[in-house]
């Protein structure tokens, strides 16, 4: 839909010669985008033509030769022309060659649509827009897409770059498919995004871009080569150069780079506030062009010819600057053709100087040559010989030295030679070190001594010079990796293949049986894992049934205890009863006390009597408590009478013996409830 109304916004333009892009937009607006109503609307009827009304469709035009000046001072409009004469100013301008030829009337005159593939923020924006256009009606359309104000837009990308705001895009030569790059800055560099009323954006803050990692697609124009850089926000753009001068090795001083905003003019800005676009942006590097020195000539046989000819007039062209004869007459302007070392020297950082060595290895040596890992040598080793067996390969270090007269044939010959090439990349990992430098080979043999040991350091330092360069070949073995040989920079293509071939050979076999002890391991260790799966659920299992067997113990512990409390508290509680109610108990009458003494026997429920006398007076209670005391308390057991049988205990215990009939010699049954 937003493609449809650009297309109509266009055409009502291109129709109506409406240049303000807030006006067409409000006449669209008031007839519900419809173009012939909006035309209709916008353009009064005295001013339509009919068919039969238009000029005839030839029309000459008088040939006039402009200067540039004059050329320039006729696109300027009056602002008081009306919409129709700004249709014909449009049409001028796209006739500015001033050449004869035809025309077609103004009114209906068709002009392409060009479409515009706006690209900000990871978003493809489309926009199609008359070529009668100006630049200030394409941004104002970015506007509305992007909500980046057009003070604020920077847009790359033009075939043709354009001269100002009201430049129109049919002087601009464009296709009718466009791709353009929109940046939006600030006045300090940082990224800026101004939005219109009632559009709500997320504005990133300058802490937040400096956590930010920026990929830089830096293009090197001096060797035609792409590097996709990824750097954080924190890194100035000074640091950023020094990088791409370890890749390109162009000085910083003589870089010359283009990509950069237009704002920044400090290299110890961050990238965070320079102004780039993010996550990406693209810059070209390239070399500032060397200061054409004219050679200066001195002839010994007409040194007194006059300097007013033309020659001479050339050939002391400069001689303002101070110089000297004799230097002219001897030194010649030529170039150094010093040869460049594959790696600088003092090199510290391993990756960037294998990038370095395979860079300057294929500029001088052309395209045919392995495939150099890109890394430091532990990586390397790493990613050959100690991963596991069936992804194993050979190592082969290619160590070079400039000074050697064999490298040349070596890297050209050998290495360049097709069989070589499929044999390395199909077995081996390939990983350069130039040791030309002093320093650099002792960085290399450090790094050996820390990964392979010392015997491999001093097998490597051993190595003569004449017998560079040497391609080195490591090998996984029975849980070691050692050298298996060093191929001498000294030997042909066939001894190199023979080389080549046999540790291919032996790594083979070794790395089938290794993958076989691989195997038989990796199977123990199943089984053991099995084995050790099972005995730890066994295990657990026997811990949780004797967890819950403690835990039925504790229980039934607790609940003995508790009984064991509780009965000792009824029995505490009992004595206290029995020592309180014996406390209460009158004493037994005397056999001599007098007449009517009772003798109450009571047979127990084990077959033994208990005896005692009363008076005839007493309670019924008292011969309760009685047994109370001898330990018998009524909760527990009732007494009864022999004759009449009767459950004394539920009679009432106020009642003396008397009452009760008891005879002097009474006897009395207990027994348990």
């Amino acid at each position: 839909m937003a493609e449809n109304r650009d297309a109509v916004l266009a055409d009502f333009q291109a129709c109506t010669g409406i240049d303000d892009f807030g006006e067409a937009i409000l006449y669209l607006e008031e007839t519900n985008w419809d173009l012939l109503a909006a035309i209709n609307k916008a353009m009064p009827r005295g001013t339509q033509q009919l068919p039969s009304e238009m000029a005839p469709d030839i029309e000459m035009i008088e040939e006039i030769k402009a200067t540039p000046r004059s050329a320039s001072s006729s696109k300027i409009q009056t602002p008081q022309s009306s919409r129709k004469i700004a249709i014909k100013a449009a049409d001028a301008t796209s006739a500015e060659s001033a050449k004869p030829g035809t025309s077609r009337p103004k009114s209906c005159m068709r002009n392409r649509t060009l479409t515009f593939h706006i690209n900000y923020l990871d978003n493809v924006h489309k926009i199609n827009l008359s070529e009668l256009s100006t630049l200030r009606d394409l941004k104002q359309f970015i506007w509305h897409k992007t909500s980046v104000a057009p003070c604020q837009q920077h847009l790359r990308g033009w075939k043709k770059e354009p001269q100002g705001l009201h430049t129109t895009l049919q002087t601009l030569d464009l296709p009718r498919e466009n791709t353009l790059y929109l940046s939006s800055f600030s006045q300090d560099g940082d990224l800026a995004h101004e939005t219109k009323p009632n559009v709500s954006r997320s504005s990133v803050s300058v802490s937040g871009r400096m956590t930010q990692t920026y990929t830089l697609n830096v293009k090197d124009e001096v060797h035609n080569e792409t590097y996709k850089l990824k750097f954080p926000g924190t890194r100035t753009v000074l640091e950023v150069k020094t990088d791409v001068y370890s890749l390109t090795d162009v000085p910083v001083r003589n870089q010359q780079w283009k990509g950069w905003p237009s704002s920044l003019k400090d290299d110890n800005v961050v990238l965070a506030q320079s102004g780039i676009c993010y996550p990406e942006h693209d810059l070209s590097v390239g070399m500032l062009p060397a200061k054409e020195e004219k050679k200066k000539v001195v002839d010994l046989i007409d040194s007194d010819s006059s300097i007013d000819e033309p020659e001479d007039a050339e050939e002391f062209e400069d001689a303002s600057e101070p110089f000297n004869v004799e230097d002219d007459i001897f030194i010649d302007d030529v170039k150094s053709t010093k040869v460049e070392r594959l790696m600088p020297e003092n090199v510290v950082d391993e990756i960037m100087g294998t990038l370095h060595f395979a860079e300057q290895f294929e500029k001088r040596y052309g395209p045919a040559h392995p495939e150099f890992f890109a890394g430091t040598f532990e990586d390397a080793l790493k990613e050959s010989c100690l991963k596991p067996a069936k992804e194993r390969k050979l190592l082969a270090v290619y160590l070079h030295h400039d000074n050697s007269v064999l490298a040349n044939v070596f890297c050209t010959q050998l290495l360049g030679f097709e069989t070589v090439l499929q044999l390395l990349s199909a077995n081996f990992i390939v990983w350069g070190w130039d040791i030309t430098y002093e320093s650099n080979k002792e960085r290399f043999l450090y790094s050996v001594t820390q990964t392979l040991g010392t015997v491999g350091s001093l097998a490597i330092s051993g190595i003569d010079v004449d017998t560079l360069p040497v391609l080195m070949i490591i090998m996984r073995s029975r849980s070691n990796t050692e050298i298996f040989t060093i191929v001498h920079g000294n030997v042909g293509v066939n001894e190199l293949l023979t080389n080549l071939v046999q540790a291919v050979d032996i790594f083979q076999e070794q790395r089938r049986a290794d993958i076989g002890v691989e195997e038989e391991r990796q199977a123990r260790e199943r089984v053991k894992q099995e084995q050790d799966r099972a005995y730890q659920e066994s295990l657990a299992a026997d811990r949780a049934k004797e967890e819950a067997k403690q835990m039925q113990e504790e229980l039934e512990k607790k609940q003995k205890e508790q009984a064991e409390n509780e009965r000792l508290a009824e029995e505490a509680r009992k004595e206290a009863h029995r020592q309180a109610v014996e406390s209460s108990l009158p004493p037994e009458p005397q056999q001599g006390a007098g007449d009517g003494v009772m003798k109450v026997r009571v047979r127990l429920p084990a077959g033994k009597f208990l005896e005692r006398k009363f008076q005839p007076d007493t309670p019924l209670q008292t011969l309760f408590n009685f047994l109370i005391v001898e330990g018998y308390p009524t909760e527990e057991y009732k007494l009864l009478s022999s004759w009449p049988r009767r459950d004394l205990t539920s009679m009432d215990s106020k009642l003396t013996l008397m009452e009760l009939k008891f005879c002097p010699q009474e006897t009395v049954i207990l027994e348990e409830r």
